[in-house]
Protein backbone atom coordinates (compact mmCIF):
# COMPACT_ATOMS: atom_id res chain seq x y z
CA UNK A 1 0.00 0.00 0.00
CA UNK A 2 1.16 3.30 -0.78
CA UNK A 3 2.59 5.94 2.19
CA UNK A 4 -0.37 8.66 3.24
CA UNK A 5 0.30 11.95 4.38
CA UNK A 6 -1.39 14.66 5.51
CA UNK A 7 -1.75 17.33 3.03
CA UNK A 8 -1.24 20.17 5.30
CA UNK A 9 0.02 22.99 3.20
CA UNK A 10 -3.72 22.41 1.47
CA UNK A 11 -4.99 22.35 4.50
CA UNK A 12 -3.08 25.70 5.56
CA UNK A 13 -4.07 27.72 2.85
CA UNK A 14 -7.06 27.19 2.97
CA UNK A 15 -7.35 28.20 6.82
CA UNK A 16 -4.91 31.27 6.06
CA UNK A 17 -4.69 32.27 2.97
CA UNK A 18 -8.35 31.82 1.32
CA UNK A 19 -10.58 32.24 4.12
CA UNK A 20 -8.70 33.71 7.03
CA UNK A 21 -9.95 31.23 9.84
CA UNK A 22 -7.67 33.48 12.38
CA UNK A 23 -10.14 36.26 11.86
CA UNK A 24 -12.93 34.45 11.87
CA UNK A 25 -12.42 32.95 14.95
CA UNK A 26 -11.83 36.49 16.62
CA UNK A 27 -15.53 36.62 15.77
CA UNK A 28 -16.61 34.10 17.50
CA UNK A 29 -18.10 34.32 21.44
CA UNK A 30 -18.27 32.08 24.26
CA UNK A 31 -15.41 30.26 22.35
CA UNK A 32 -11.59 29.69 23.20
CA UNK A 33 -9.48 32.34 21.19
CA UNK A 34 -7.85 29.94 17.96
CA UNK A 35 -4.71 31.62 16.76
CA UNK A 36 -2.29 30.24 13.83
CA UNK A 37 0.32 29.30 17.15
CA UNK A 38 -2.26 27.39 18.65
CA UNK A 39 -3.85 25.57 15.59
CA UNK A 40 -1.17 24.94 13.99
CA UNK A 41 0.48 22.12 16.88
CA UNK A 42 -3.17 21.09 16.66
CA UNK A 43 -3.00 20.13 13.46
CA UNK A 44 0.82 18.87 13.50
CA UNK A 45 -0.53 16.15 15.90
CA UNK A 46 -3.03 15.10 14.22
CA UNK A 47 -1.29 14.66 11.48
CA UNK A 48 1.42 12.18 13.20
CA UNK A 49 -1.33 10.56 14.90
CA UNK A 50 -3.31 10.05 11.70
CA UNK A 51 0.41 8.77 9.65
CA UNK A 52 1.46 6.85 12.58
CA UNK A 53 -1.10 5.58 14.29
CA UNK A 54 -4.42 5.08 12.08
CA UNK A 55 -2.83 4.56 8.64
CA UNK A 56 -1.37 1.46 9.67
CA UNK A 57 -4.01 -0.47 10.89
CA UNK A 58 -6.35 0.83 8.10
CA UNK A 59 -5.95 -1.91 5.99
CA UNK A 60 -5.60 -4.47 8.96
CA UNK A 61 -9.11 -3.49 9.95
CA UNK A 62 -10.24 -3.64 5.86
CA UNK A 63 -8.81 -7.47 6.22
CA UNK A 64 -9.87 -8.53 9.53
CA UNK A 65 -12.77 -7.01 10.30
CA UNK A 66 -15.05 -6.86 13.59
CA UNK A 67 -15.86 -9.97 15.11
CA UNK A 68 -19.33 -11.16 17.13
CA UNK A 69 -19.06 -13.61 19.56
CA UNK A 70 -22.09 -14.28 21.99
CA UNK A 71 -23.05 -10.84 21.93
CA UNK A 72 -19.53 -9.30 22.42
CA UNK A 73 -17.65 -7.40 19.50
CA UNK A 74 -14.36 -7.02 19.36
CA UNK A 75 -12.27 -4.71 16.89
CA UNK A 76 -9.15 -4.99 14.69
CA UNK A 77 -5.93 -5.73 16.25
CA UNK A 78 -4.87 -1.75 17.02
CA UNK A 79 -7.86 -0.04 17.21
CA UNK A 80 -8.49 -0.10 21.00
CA UNK A 81 -5.20 1.01 21.28
CA UNK A 82 -5.50 4.10 18.89
CA UNK A 83 -8.56 5.22 20.65
CA UNK A 84 -6.79 4.90 24.06
CA UNK A 85 -4.16 7.31 22.52
CA UNK A 86 -7.05 9.42 20.88
CA UNK A 87 -8.47 9.92 24.25
CA UNK A 88 -4.74 10.77 26.04
CA UNK A 89 -4.13 13.39 23.56
CA UNK A 90 -7.57 15.36 24.30
CA UNK A 91 -9.21 14.92 21.34
CA UNK A 92 -12.64 13.89 22.26
CA UNK A 93 -13.55 17.25 24.44
CA UNK A 94 -12.46 19.33 22.27
CA UNK A 95 -15.31 21.45 20.74
CA UNK A 96 -17.05 20.49 24.44
CA UNK A 97 -18.64 22.96 26.93
CA UNK A 98 -16.05 23.37 30.32
CA UNK A 99 -17.98 23.45 32.66
CA UNK A 100 -18.41 19.25 31.84
CA UNK A 101 -14.62 19.11 30.98
CA UNK A 102 -14.49 19.82 27.42
CA UNK A 103 -12.06 22.85 25.44
CA UNK A 104 -15.02 25.30 24.34
CA UNK A 105 -12.86 25.21 20.91
CA UNK A 106 -15.04 26.40 17.99
CA UNK A 107 -17.37 23.42 15.79
CA UNK A 108 -14.94 23.88 13.17
CA UNK A 109 -12.16 22.40 15.18
CA UNK A 110 -13.39 19.57 15.45
CA UNK A 111 -13.78 18.91 11.68
CA UNK A 112 -10.77 20.46 10.59
CA UNK A 113 -8.70 18.22 12.81
CA UNK A 114 -10.15 15.20 12.06
CA UNK A 115 -9.50 15.43 8.68
CA UNK A 116 -6.29 13.77 8.30
CA UNK A 117 -7.82 11.02 10.33
CA UNK A 118 -10.54 10.30 7.96
CA UNK A 119 -8.36 10.16 5.63
CA UNK A 120 -5.76 7.53 7.03
CA UNK A 121 -8.45 5.60 8.66
CA UNK A 122 -12.65 6.04 7.76
CA UNK A 123 -13.78 2.99 9.69
CA UNK A 124 -11.92 4.04 12.62
CA UNK A 125 -13.20 7.53 13.24
CA UNK A 126 -16.62 6.84 12.42
CA UNK A 127 -16.10 5.82 16.34
CA UNK A 128 -15.36 8.79 18.13
CA UNK A 129 -17.21 10.96 15.15
CA UNK A 130 -20.39 9.26 16.97
CA UNK A 131 -19.94 10.15 19.71
CA UNK A 132 -19.30 13.63 18.67
CA UNK A 133 -22.50 13.67 17.30
CA UNK A 134 -24.26 12.72 20.58
CA UNK A 135 -22.63 15.16 22.43
CA UNK A 136 -24.07 17.94 20.20
CA UNK A 137 -27.60 16.75 20.36
CA UNK A 138 -26.94 16.63 24.61
CA UNK A 139 -25.44 20.09 24.78
CA UNK A 140 -28.20 21.81 22.49
CA UNK A 141 -31.23 19.56 24.08
CA UNK A 142 -29.53 18.04 27.63
CA UNK A 143 -30.80 19.00 30.87
CA UNK A 144 -27.95 19.86 33.56
CA UNK A 145 -28.11 16.89 35.18
CA UNK A 146 -27.89 15.20 31.92
CA UNK A 147 -24.97 16.70 30.78
CA UNK A 148 -23.36 16.69 34.05
CA UNK A 149 -24.16 12.88 34.51
CA UNK A 150 -24.01 11.40 30.37
CA UNK A 151 -22.33 14.37 28.49
CA UNK A 152 -18.96 14.03 30.57
CA UNK A 153 -18.65 10.67 30.13
CA UNK A 154 -18.53 11.23 26.43
CA UNK A 155 -16.36 14.62 26.66
CA UNK A 156 -13.88 12.71 28.96
CA UNK A 157 -14.01 9.83 26.26
CA UNK A 158 -14.48 7.16 29.17
CA UNK A 159 -17.98 6.52 26.89
CA UNK A 160 -18.70 6.34 23.40
CA UNK A 161 -22.17 7.49 21.76
CA UNK A 162 -24.45 6.39 19.13
CA UNK A 163 -27.48 6.95 16.77
CA UNK A 164 -30.26 4.70 16.62
CA UNK A 165 -32.87 5.43 14.09
CA UNK A 166 -33.23 2.81 11.66
CA UNK A 167 -35.48 0.03 12.12
CA UNK A 168 -36.16 -3.35 9.90
CA UNK A 169 -39.48 -1.93 8.37
CA UNK A 170 -38.46 1.73 8.81
CA UNK A 171 -35.12 2.94 6.55
CA UNK A 172 -35.37 6.50 5.81
CA UNK A 173 -39.09 6.90 6.28
CA UNK A 174 -38.49 7.19 10.29
CA UNK A 175 -42.01 8.45 10.80
CA UNK A 176 -43.13 4.40 10.89
CA UNK A 177 -40.89 3.66 13.29
CA UNK A 178 -42.29 0.85 16.17
CA UNK A 179 -39.72 1.16 18.85
CA UNK A 180 -41.46 1.95 21.95
CA UNK A 181 -41.07 4.00 25.25
CA UNK A 182 -43.17 3.46 28.45
CA UNK A 183 -42.86 5.78 31.26
CA UNK A 184 -42.06 4.36 34.41
CA UNK A 185 -42.49 6.01 38.17
CA UNK A 186 -39.69 7.21 38.64
CA UNK A 187 -39.56 9.63 35.67
CA UNK A 188 -37.41 6.97 33.19
CA UNK A 189 -38.77 5.12 30.28
CA UNK A 190 -38.54 1.21 29.52
CA UNK A 191 -37.62 1.62 25.85
CA UNK A 192 -38.30 -2.01 23.83
CA UNK A 193 -37.80 -2.63 19.87
CA UNK A 194 -35.27 -3.41 17.07
CA UNK A 195 -32.56 -0.77 15.88
CA UNK A 196 -30.40 -1.94 12.76
CA UNK A 197 -27.22 -0.79 10.88
CA UNK A 198 -26.24 1.10 14.11
CA UNK A 199 -22.37 2.25 13.58
CA UNK A 200 -20.71 1.64 16.88
CA UNK A 201 -23.33 0.12 18.73
CA UNK A 202 -20.98 -2.63 20.01
CA UNK A 203 -17.30 -2.59 20.21
CA UNK A 204 -14.32 -3.42 23.02
CA UNK A 205 -12.87 0.61 23.32
CA UNK A 206 -14.90 1.56 26.69
CA UNK A 207 -17.16 -0.33 29.23
CA UNK A 208 -20.16 1.61 28.17
CA UNK A 209 -21.71 2.90 25.50
CA UNK A 210 -24.46 5.76 25.42
CA UNK A 211 -26.82 5.03 22.99
CA UNK A 212 -29.30 8.03 21.37
CA UNK A 213 -32.54 6.00 20.67
CA UNK A 214 -35.93 7.12 18.70
CA UNK A 215 -38.93 5.92 20.13
CA UNK A 216 -42.48 6.64 20.87
CA UNK A 217 -44.15 7.85 23.62
CA UNK A 218 -47.94 6.11 24.45
CA UNK A 219 -50.66 7.73 22.58
CA UNK A 220 -47.84 10.06 20.43
CA UNK A 221 -49.04 11.15 17.08
CA UNK A 222 -48.53 9.07 14.23
CA UNK A 223 -45.32 9.97 12.13
CA UNK A 224 -42.40 11.97 12.79
CA UNK A 225 -44.44 14.50 14.63
CA UNK A 226 -44.51 11.35 17.68
CA UNK A 227 -41.23 10.85 18.26
CA UNK A 228 -39.04 11.31 21.34
CA UNK A 229 -35.45 10.90 22.06
CA UNK A 230 -33.82 8.88 24.74
CA UNK A 231 -30.38 8.55 26.31
CA UNK A 232 -29.77 4.47 26.80
CA UNK A 233 -26.90 3.55 28.35
CA UNK A 234 -25.60 -0.10 27.86
CA UNK A 235 -25.01 -0.36 31.52
CA UNK A 236 -26.62 2.00 33.95
CA UNK A 237 -24.65 4.10 35.90
CA UNK A 238 -23.23 3.98 39.50
CA UNK A 239 -23.38 6.85 41.58
CA UNK A 240 -19.80 7.78 40.34
CA UNK A 241 -20.73 7.43 36.85
CA UNK A 242 -18.64 3.90 36.22
CA UNK A 243 -20.83 0.92 34.98
CA UNK A 244 -23.60 -0.56 36.93
CA UNK A 245 -25.77 -3.43 36.27
CA UNK A 246 -26.27 -4.19 32.84
CA UNK A 247 -29.43 -2.41 31.09
CA UNK A 248 -31.56 -3.61 28.92
CA UNK A 249 -30.00 -3.72 25.18
CA UNK A 250 -28.00 -6.41 23.39
CA UNK A 251 -26.20 -6.17 20.49
CA UNK A 252 -27.66 -9.43 18.65
CA UNK A 253 -25.61 -9.51 15.57
CA UNK A 254 -23.24 -7.24 13.31
CA UNK A 255 -23.83 -6.54 9.43
CA UNK A 256 -21.31 -8.35 7.05
CA UNK A 257 -20.82 -5.22 4.65
CA UNK A 258 -19.14 -4.34 1.35
CA UNK A 259 -16.75 -1.68 3.16
CA UNK A 260 -15.95 -0.45 6.43
CA UNK A 261 -15.01 -3.56 7.84
CA UNK A 262 -13.38 -1.86 10.71
CA UNK A 263 -16.46 -0.18 12.19
CA UNK A 264 -19.07 -2.78 13.91
CA UNK A 265 -22.58 -2.02 12.23
CA UNK A 266 -25.28 -3.35 14.58
CA UNK A 267 -28.50 -4.86 15.20
CA UNK A 268 -29.86 -3.92 18.63
CA UNK A 269 -32.25 -5.53 20.52
CA UNK A 270 -33.94 -3.03 23.81
CA UNK A 271 -36.20 -5.00 25.94
CA UNK A 272 -37.57 -2.73 28.40
CA UNK A 273 -34.39 -1.19 28.44
CA UNK A 274 -33.94 2.31 31.28
CA UNK A 275 -34.15 5.22 28.98
CA UNK A 276 -33.68 9.16 29.78
CA UNK A 277 -35.74 11.15 27.64
CA UNK A 278 -33.52 14.54 25.65
CA UNK A 279 -35.92 16.97 24.88
CA UNK A 280 -39.87 17.47 25.18
CA UNK A 281 -42.17 14.83 24.23
CA UNK A 282 -42.96 14.22 20.57
CA UNK A 283 -39.95 16.60 19.65
CA UNK A 284 -37.05 14.04 18.95
CA UNK A 285 -36.96 14.61 15.43
CA UNK A 286 -36.10 18.29 16.37
CA UNK A 287 -33.78 16.97 19.05
CA UNK A 288 -32.12 14.27 16.52
CA UNK A 289 -31.33 16.68 13.72
CA UNK A 290 -28.75 18.37 15.86
CA UNK A 291 -26.60 15.22 15.69
CA UNK A 292 -27.75 14.30 12.25
CA UNK A 293 -26.66 17.59 10.09
CA UNK A 294 -23.38 17.26 12.00
CA UNK A 295 -23.37 14.07 11.28
CA UNK A 296 -23.98 14.91 7.92
CA UNK A 297 -21.07 17.27 7.52
CA UNK A 298 -18.69 14.62 8.75
CA UNK A 299 -20.20 12.13 5.69
CA UNK A 300 -19.37 14.74 3.23
CA UNK A 301 -16.06 15.05 4.97
CA UNK A 302 -15.56 11.52 4.22
CA UNK A 303 -16.01 11.22 0.89
CA UNK A 304 -13.39 14.26 0.36
CA UNK A 305 -11.21 11.94 2.81
CA UNK A 306 -11.53 8.76 1.15
CA UNK A 307 -10.84 10.42 -2.16
CA UNK A 308 -7.47 12.38 -0.75
CA UNK A 309 -6.33 9.05 -0.15
CA UNK A 310 -7.00 7.20 -3.26
CA UNK A 311 -5.83 10.63 -5.35
CA UNK A 312 -2.14 9.98 -3.26
CA UNK A 313 -2.25 6.71 -4.39
CA UNK A 314 -3.07 6.96 -7.66
CA UNK A 315 -0.78 10.17 -8.41
CA UNK A 316 2.70 8.18 -6.82
CA UNK A 317 1.40 5.00 -9.10
CA UNK A 318 1.08 7.26 -12.41
CA UNK A 319 4.52 8.66 -11.37
CA UNK A 320 6.31 5.81 -10.98
CA UNK A 321 4.50 3.22 -13.54
CA UNK A 322 6.30 2.65 -17.07
CA UNK A 323 3.69 1.83 -20.20
CA UNK A 324 3.86 2.98 -23.96
CA UNK A 325 5.31 6.35 -25.02
CA UNK A 326 3.97 10.12 -24.81
CA UNK A 327 2.44 10.83 -28.25
CA UNK A 328 4.40 13.66 -28.76
CA UNK A 329 8.03 11.38 -28.10
CA UNK A 330 9.60 9.62 -24.98
CA UNK A 331 9.31 11.94 -22.10
CA UNK A 332 11.69 8.67 -20.36
CA UNK A 333 14.10 8.34 -22.97
CA UNK A 334 16.51 5.59 -20.86
CA UNK A 335 13.48 3.65 -20.01
CA UNK A 336 11.39 1.04 -21.62
CA UNK A 337 8.77 3.67 -21.69
CA UNK A 338 7.31 6.60 -20.08
CA UNK A 339 5.18 6.80 -17.00
CA UNK A 340 1.92 7.04 -17.35
CA UNK A 341 1.32 10.23 -15.92
CA UNK A 342 2.53 11.88 -19.37
CA UNK A 343 -0.66 10.48 -20.76
CA UNK A 344 -3.74 12.76 -21.31
CA UNK A 345 -6.87 10.83 -20.16
CA UNK A 346 -4.66 9.51 -17.16
CA UNK A 347 -3.98 13.11 -16.50
CA UNK A 348 -7.74 13.66 -16.97
CA UNK A 349 -8.51 11.27 -14.27
CA UNK A 350 -5.89 12.83 -11.58
CA UNK A 351 -7.05 16.51 -12.53
CA UNK A 352 -10.55 15.02 -11.51
CA UNK A 353 -9.72 13.65 -8.46
CA UNK A 354 -7.16 16.86 -7.26
CA UNK A 355 -10.35 18.71 -8.19
CA UNK A 356 -12.48 17.39 -6.51
CA UNK A 357 -10.77 16.40 -3.27
CA UNK A 358 -9.31 20.66 -2.94
CA UNK A 359 -12.41 21.99 -4.43
CA UNK A 360 -14.65 19.51 -1.15
CA UNK A 361 -12.15 20.73 1.27
CA UNK A 362 -12.90 24.08 0.36
CA UNK A 363 -16.45 24.03 0.40
CA UNK A 364 -16.81 21.55 3.70
CA UNK A 365 -14.12 24.15 5.31
CA UNK A 366 -16.43 27.35 4.52
CA UNK A 367 -19.85 25.44 5.26
CA UNK A 368 -17.99 24.72 8.82
CA UNK A 369 -17.70 28.55 9.33
CA UNK A 370 -21.42 28.78 8.49
CA UNK A 371 -21.67 26.08 11.41
CA UNK A 372 -19.42 28.06 13.60
CA UNK A 373 -21.34 31.69 13.14
CA UNK A 374 -24.81 30.33 13.47
CA UNK A 375 -24.13 29.55 17.15
CA UNK A 376 -21.40 31.58 18.48
CA UNK A 377 -20.57 34.15 15.94
CA UNK A 378 -22.11 37.96 16.55
CA UNK A 379 -25.75 38.38 16.79
CA UNK A 380 -26.82 39.82 13.75
CA UNK A 381 -25.20 37.12 11.55
CA UNK A 382 -26.45 34.08 13.25
CA UNK A 383 -29.82 33.63 11.79
CA UNK A 384 -28.22 34.03 7.89
CA UNK A 385 -25.48 31.76 9.09
CA UNK A 386 -28.01 29.12 10.24
CA UNK A 387 -30.06 29.48 7.21
CA UNK A 388 -26.77 29.47 5.03
CA UNK A 389 -25.74 25.96 6.76
CA UNK A 390 -29.01 24.69 6.76
CA UNK A 391 -28.85 24.93 2.33
CA UNK A 392 -25.45 23.89 2.20
CA UNK A 393 -25.43 20.78 4.15
CA UNK A 394 -27.34 18.72 1.71
CA UNK A 395 -24.93 19.91 -0.82
CA UNK A 396 -22.10 18.87 1.24
CA UNK A 397 -23.15 15.40 2.11
CA UNK A 398 -24.40 14.43 -0.75
CA UNK A 399 -22.38 16.23 -3.75
CA UNK A 400 -19.38 15.76 -2.12
CA UNK A 401 -19.88 11.82 -1.13
CA UNK A 402 -20.64 11.23 -5.01
CA UNK A 403 -17.97 13.51 -6.62
CA UNK A 404 -15.80 11.30 -3.50
CA UNK A 405 -16.60 7.93 -5.28
CA UNK A 406 -16.40 8.82 -8.46
CA UNK A 407 -13.02 10.06 -7.34
CA UNK A 408 -11.92 7.16 -6.45
CA UNK A 409 -13.04 4.74 -9.02
CA UNK A 410 -10.31 6.51 -11.59
CA UNK A 411 -7.94 5.76 -8.87
CA UNK A 412 -8.77 2.25 -9.31
CA UNK A 413 -8.75 3.04 -13.16
CA UNK A 414 -5.58 4.24 -13.08
CA UNK A 415 -4.19 1.24 -11.11
CA UNK A 416 -5.58 -1.01 -14.07
CA UNK A 417 -5.65 -4.85 -12.82
CA UNK A 418 -3.29 -4.11 -10.14
CA UNK A 419 -6.49 -1.77 -8.74
CA UNK A 420 -8.59 -4.66 -8.86
CA UNK A 421 -6.71 -6.96 -6.58
CA UNK A 422 -6.18 -6.15 -2.69
CA UNK A 423 -2.34 -5.68 -2.61
CA UNK A 424 -2.41 -2.34 -3.47
CA UNK A 425 -5.20 -1.21 -1.34
CA UNK A 426 -7.34 0.95 -3.28
CA UNK A 427 -10.08 -1.24 -4.51
CA UNK A 428 -10.81 -1.01 -0.66
CA UNK A 429 -11.35 3.02 -0.98
CA UNK A 430 -13.78 2.02 -3.59
CA UNK A 431 -15.65 -0.58 -0.85
CA UNK A 432 -15.36 2.10 1.75
CA UNK A 433 -16.85 5.24 -0.29
CA UNK A 434 -19.99 3.52 -1.06
CA UNK A 435 -21.61 3.99 1.90
CA UNK A 436 -21.33 7.47 2.05
CA UNK A 437 -24.09 8.03 -0.44
CA UNK A 438 -26.33 6.16 1.51
CA UNK A 439 -25.92 6.45 5.68
CA UNK A 440 -27.21 10.08 6.97
CA UNK A 441 -30.03 10.29 4.44
CA UNK A 442 -28.76 9.36 0.87
CA UNK A 443 -28.27 11.50 -2.17
CA UNK A 444 -31.67 10.86 -3.39
CA UNK A 445 -33.43 12.54 0.04
CA UNK A 446 -30.82 15.19 0.63
CA UNK A 447 -31.33 16.20 -3.03
CA UNK A 448 -34.97 16.09 -1.65
CA UNK A 449 -34.55 18.63 1.20
CA UNK A 450 -32.30 20.87 -0.76
CA UNK A 451 -34.88 21.63 -3.55
CA UNK A 452 -38.19 21.26 -1.63
CA UNK A 453 -37.42 22.51 1.67
CA UNK A 454 -34.60 24.91 1.21
CA UNK A 455 -34.79 26.13 -1.88
CA UNK A 456 -39.20 26.42 -2.46
CA UNK A 457 -39.95 26.66 0.93
CA UNK A 458 -37.81 29.37 1.90
CA UNK A 459 -38.14 31.11 -1.52
CA UNK A 460 -34.48 30.86 -2.43
CA UNK A 461 -33.41 32.78 0.50
CA UNK A 462 -29.87 31.24 1.40
CA UNK A 463 -29.21 30.80 -2.66
CA UNK A 464 -29.68 34.11 -3.55
CA UNK A 465 -27.52 34.85 -0.55
CA UNK A 466 -24.98 32.83 -1.75
CA UNK A 467 -25.19 34.01 -5.20
CA UNK A 468 -24.91 37.41 -4.50
CA UNK A 469 -21.74 36.65 -2.57
CA UNK A 470 -20.73 34.81 -5.93
CA UNK A 471 -21.11 37.70 -8.14
CA UNK A 472 -20.08 40.01 -5.93
CA UNK A 473 -16.69 37.63 -5.65
CA UNK A 474 -16.70 37.26 -9.49
CA UNK A 475 -15.61 41.08 -9.85
CA UNK A 476 -12.64 40.47 -7.75
CA UNK A 477 -11.09 37.65 -10.42
CA UNK A 478 -9.77 40.60 -12.74
CA UNK A 479 -6.84 40.49 -14.44
CA UNK A 480 -5.70 37.14 -15.12
CA UNK A 481 -8.08 36.03 -13.31
CA UNK A 482 -10.76 37.15 -15.41
CA UNK A 483 -11.95 33.99 -16.79
CA UNK A 484 -12.40 32.37 -14.15
CA UNK A 485 -14.33 35.27 -13.04
CA UNK A 486 -16.73 35.79 -15.79
CA UNK A 487 -17.32 32.00 -15.48
CA UNK A 488 -18.41 32.07 -11.79
CA UNK A 489 -20.75 34.73 -13.14
CA UNK A 490 -21.96 32.67 -15.14
CA UNK A 491 -23.32 30.19 -13.26
CA UNK A 492 -24.15 32.37 -10.24
CA UNK A 493 -26.75 34.14 -12.56
CA UNK A 494 -28.01 30.50 -14.22
CA UNK A 495 -28.70 29.37 -10.94
CA UNK A 496 -31.37 31.42 -9.60
CA UNK A 497 -33.03 31.45 -13.27
CA UNK A 498 -33.31 27.29 -12.95
CA UNK A 499 -34.14 27.12 -9.54
CA UNK A 500 -37.00 29.23 -9.79
CA UNK A 501 -38.63 27.31 -13.31
CA UNK A 502 -37.87 24.20 -11.49
CA UNK A 503 -39.64 25.49 -8.98
CA UNK A 504 -42.77 26.72 -11.31
CA UNK A 505 -43.31 23.19 -12.46
CA UNK A 506 -43.07 21.78 -9.01
CA UNK A 507 -45.81 23.75 -7.85
CA UNK A 508 -47.88 22.32 -10.28
CA UNK A 509 -46.71 18.61 -10.57
CA UNK A 510 -45.12 17.93 -7.28
CA UNK A 511 -43.82 14.76 -9.69
CA UNK A 512 -41.46 17.35 -11.12
CA UNK A 513 -39.58 17.76 -7.34
CA UNK A 514 -38.83 14.35 -7.21
CA UNK A 515 -37.63 14.71 -11.00
CA UNK A 516 -35.36 17.12 -10.77
CA UNK A 517 -34.02 16.66 -7.42
CA UNK A 518 -30.92 14.86 -7.89
CA UNK A 519 -30.28 17.07 -10.82
CA UNK A 520 -30.82 19.96 -8.97
CA UNK A 521 -28.20 19.30 -6.23
CA UNK A 522 -25.85 17.83 -8.23
CA UNK A 523 -25.86 21.46 -10.36
CA UNK A 524 -26.31 22.74 -7.20
CA UNK A 525 -22.45 21.06 -6.11
CA UNK A 526 -20.81 22.15 -9.51
CA UNK A 527 -22.09 25.86 -8.41
CA UNK A 528 -20.59 26.09 -5.47
CA UNK A 529 -17.03 24.35 -5.72
CA UNK A 530 -17.18 27.15 -8.84
CA UNK A 531 -17.48 29.48 -6.11
CA UNK A 532 -14.62 27.53 -4.24
CA UNK A 533 -12.01 27.53 -7.08
CA UNK A 534 -12.32 30.94 -7.83
CA UNK A 535 -11.63 31.89 -4.22
CA UNK A 536 -8.47 29.26 -3.83
CA UNK A 537 -7.34 30.33 -7.54
CA UNK A 538 -7.28 34.14 -6.49
CA UNK A 539 -6.05 33.91 -3.59
CA UNK A 540 -3.24 31.84 -5.61
CA UNK A 541 -2.76 34.23 -7.95
CA UNK A 542 -2.08 36.72 -4.99
CA UNK A 543 0.18 34.26 -2.83
CA UNK A 544 2.12 34.04 -6.46
CA UNK A 545 2.60 37.79 -6.97
CA UNK A 546 3.52 38.63 -3.36
CA UNK A 547 7.46 38.33 -3.37
CA UNK A 548 10.12 36.82 -5.61
CA UNK A 549 10.30 33.59 -3.78
CA UNK A 550 6.39 32.40 -4.43
CA UNK A 551 6.39 33.17 -8.07
CA UNK A 552 7.59 30.02 -9.34
CA UNK A 553 5.92 28.01 -6.64
CA UNK A 554 4.46 24.66 -8.17
CA UNK A 555 1.49 24.15 -5.37
CA UNK A 556 0.56 27.92 -6.28
CA UNK A 557 0.53 27.70 -10.27
CA UNK A 558 -1.12 24.11 -9.80
CA UNK A 559 -3.89 25.78 -7.87
CA UNK A 560 -4.89 28.34 -10.40
CA UNK A 561 -4.55 25.68 -13.67
CA UNK A 562 -6.74 23.23 -11.56
CA UNK A 563 -9.65 26.13 -11.48
CA UNK A 564 -9.28 26.32 -14.93
CA UNK A 565 -9.53 22.57 -15.74
CA UNK A 566 -12.62 22.41 -13.57
CA UNK A 567 -14.08 25.02 -15.08
CA UNK A 568 -13.56 23.52 -18.64
CA UNK A 569 -14.01 20.04 -17.92
CA UNK A 570 -15.89 19.47 -14.91
CA UNK A 571 -18.53 22.61 -14.79
CA UNK A 572 -20.41 21.54 -18.30
CA UNK A 573 -21.59 18.67 -16.53
CA UNK A 574 -23.87 21.33 -14.87
CA UNK A 575 -25.49 22.24 -18.36
CA UNK A 576 -26.53 18.16 -18.55
CA UNK A 577 -28.04 18.41 -15.08
CA UNK A 578 -30.07 21.97 -16.24
CA UNK A 579 -30.84 20.00 -19.05
CA UNK A 580 -32.41 16.84 -17.69
CA UNK A 581 -34.13 18.71 -15.15
CA UNK A 582 -35.85 20.40 -18.12
CA UNK A 583 -36.68 17.09 -20.00
CA UNK A 584 -39.28 17.30 -16.74
CA UNK A 585 -41.35 14.24 -14.69
CA UNK A 586 -43.08 12.74 -17.44
CA UNK A 587 -40.26 11.05 -19.24
CA UNK A 588 -39.91 9.05 -16.11
CA UNK A 589 -43.87 9.16 -15.01
CA UNK A 590 -45.16 7.87 -18.12
CA UNK A 591 -43.62 4.16 -18.36
CA UNK A 592 -46.48 1.91 -16.63
CA UNK A 593 -45.14 -0.14 -13.92
CA UNK A 594 -45.94 -2.95 -16.09
CA UNK A 595 -43.41 -1.96 -18.89
CA UNK A 596 -40.09 -2.25 -16.30
CA UNK A 597 -40.51 -6.15 -16.85
CA UNK A 598 -37.95 -7.02 -19.94
CA UNK A 599 -37.80 -10.70 -18.84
Amino acid sequence: MADFRTPLRDMRFLLYDVFDFEAHYARLSDRERVTRDLLDPILDESARFAEAELHPINHVGDRDGCRFVDGVVTTPKGFKEAYRTYVANGWTGMTGDTAYGGQALPHSMSLIVEEPMTIANMAWTMYPDLSHSAMNALERHGTPEQKQTFLTLLLSGACTGTMCLTEPQAGSDVGILRTKAVPNVDGTYAITGTKIFISAGEHDFVDNILHLVLARVPNAPAGTKGISLFIVPKFLLNDDGTPGARNGVQCTGIEEKMGIHGNATCVLNFDGATGYRVGPENEGMRCMFTMMNAARLGVGMQGVGVAEAAYQASLAYARERLQMRAMTGAQNPDGPADPIIVHPDVRRMLLTQKAFVEGGRALAYYTAQQADLAEFGPPEQRDAAETMLSFLTPIVKAFLTEAGFESVNHAVQIFGGHGFIRETGVEQYVRDARITLIYEGTTQIQALDLLGRKVMMTQGKALLALVDEMQRFAKLCNGPMTDIGAALDRVASEWPTLSMATGGRAAADLNELGAASVDYLMYSGYATLTYCWARMAHAASKALNKDASSANDPYLAGKIATARFFIGRLLPRAEAHKRAIEAGAAVLMQVDAAAFDHV
